[in-house]
């Protein structure tokens, strides 16, 4: 299949993990940084919905199988979303929605995928610590037959991890955003080595250890499928 790169973003690109994925560091500065995080924290508690192990705002709208209504997104998020769009990840669309997720220290997510109702495209901001986001191979592809494929742990389907930086942007493409799993332990701390993909990109070294702190994350992203609100409410089918 022929690369659906992004020229501009090449100088970025994460040799050491499976297609596709480019790290920015300092992709912000520090003073947005901290104005962003401002913005998360001044935003209506009716905003934050709280999940085991971590807590996130939706902006943009709902997906949904039969589209998104389309809500307006507010100036400090529209200014980003445009930001990170201007870099051509969306095939010349602007993203429409933002989910911003806090993390606590100990806290995380199970390998996921994001599904099939977003542009195959997810592009993220770090805000306020560090993370160590892992990539599996679902459990589909874990093994030579099913009883295999069952019993394959997460550890033996783990392919890389990548650093996530404070201010930094990650973006996710191709066949390591359709292909596998993308997940956060719950831990504490992360003990780096050189099975970090990009850590020739980052700050930090083999062999630190770093410690968590509160994480607040924006995945920016673009939902083709949207709605209008009065066809979405109207009568019918």
């Amino acid at each position: 299949m022929q690369s659906l790169g992004v020229p501009g973003l090449e100088p970025f690109l994460v040799e050491k993990a499976p297609r596709t994925a480019y790290y920015i560091p300092d992709y912000i500065s520090a003073q947005e940084e901290e104005y962003l995080i401002r913005q998360v924290y001044n935003a209506p508690k009716p905003k934050w919905t709280q999940l085991s192990g971590r807590k996130l705002q939706n902006w943009g709208g709902l997906p949904h199988p039969r589209g998104m209504v389309l809500e307006k997104l507010p100036t400090w998020l529209h200014t980003y979303t445009e930001k990170v769009s201007s870099l051509g990840v969306f095939g010349g669309e602007s993203a429409n929605h933002v989910l911003v997720n806090e993390y606590k220290a100990g806290e995380g997510i199970m390998p996921h995928e994001d599904g099939p109702l977003y542009y195959p495209t997810v592009t993220t901001i770090s805000l306020g610590s560090h993370t160590l986001l892992d990539f599996h191979l679902p459990v589909d592809r874990g093994g030579a037959n099913d009883h295999d494929q069952v019993s394959t742990s997460e550890e033996q389907r783990h392919v890389a991890s990548l650093l996530l930086e404070p201010r930094s942007l990650l973006v996710l493409r191709e066949n390591l955003y359709t292909d596998y799993l993308h997940g956060i332990r719950p831990l504490t701390e992360d003990a780096l080595s050189h099975a970090v993909a990009n850590l020739n990109q980052c700050t930090a070294q083999a062999g630190d250890t770093l410690q968590r702190g509160t994480r607040v994350s924006l995945t920016i992203r673009h939902v083709p499928k949207v709605l209008k609100t009065s066809l979405f409410l109207g009568k019918g089918r």
